[in-house]
């Protein structure tokens, strides 16, 4: 199993996540984060961590955000690793909980 970071994370990316994580599973891209699947561990420590409450496990996808299981594999072989926390983007708070974002996507 692995966990998933979903639509809330594109135009916020805070990057708390990235400090827990063991295995450094994450990629960044311009305006999301993602997860890669076969290097998570399902240690459940970035999921906390997310202000944005945007990482779920996979198992708690919810319907309407299950393509991101498999954006999130897609985009993490393109994507480089982030291992070290960042500022999240300028205007994150304004995004963060807005509806629809996946329009927004920058790859």
């Amino acid at each position: 199993m692995t966990y998933v970071v979903l639509e809330n994370c594109i135009k916020c990316k805070y990057t708390d996540c990235v400090d827990v994580c063991p295995v450094d599973c994450f990629h960044e891209g311009p305006n999301f984060l993602v997860i890669d699947p076969d290097e998570c561990i399902d240690c459940t420590l970035c999921e906390p961590e997310c202000p944005a409450e945007a990482i779920v496990s996979e198992d708690d996808l919810p319907p309407d955000q299950e393509l991101f299981l498999e954006l999130n594999a897609e985009l993490s072989q393109q994507w480089p690793v982030i291992s070290v926390r960042k500022d999240p983007l300028p205007d994150a708070e304004e995004w963060d909980g807005k509806p629809d974002k996946l329009q927004y996507l920058e790859r």
